[in-house]
């Protein structure tokens, strides 16, 4: 039974996997890239690396697969973030058909109200 639970949390992952591929081929601006990125595929790559530790049942590579899956929760969103805000710093611009940018409405903000005090 463990092991039939592992091989679909197995395939979802991939599919995850396949899907954030897509978006980040698909979508057209660095910063939609990195929603596909980070979300798709950590979730995809999580959901694979705890089908494995329910395949592997007590081993140690199951307690591996479960640090990796930490791991990767805790880095990814992190490095996804730091990237499109270097991005935004260095002036890569939004996809034209972008509505909102909301960072430059804080900043306009703050801007504002530190001129107005």
């Amino acid at each position: 039974m463990n092991e039939i639970i592992g091989y679909i949390l197995i395939s979802i992952g991939i599919l995850f996997n396949l899907f954030g591929c897509i978006g980040m081929v698909r979508f057209p601006d660095v910063y939609n890239r990195l929603q596909a990125a980070t979300k798709c595929v950590t979730l995809g790559t999580i959901l694979l690396l705890v089908g494995v530790a329910v395949i592997s049942a007590d081993g140690p590579t199951g307690a591996k697969a479960i640090v990796c899956a930490v791991f990767i929760l805790i880095t990814s969103p992190t490095a996804a973030h730091a990237i499109a805000k270097g991005a935004y710093a260095s002036g890569v611009p939004l996809w034209e058909k972008s509505i909102v940018d909301k960072y430059a409405q804080e900043k306009k903000d703050e801007t504002a109200k530190t001129q107005g005090a």
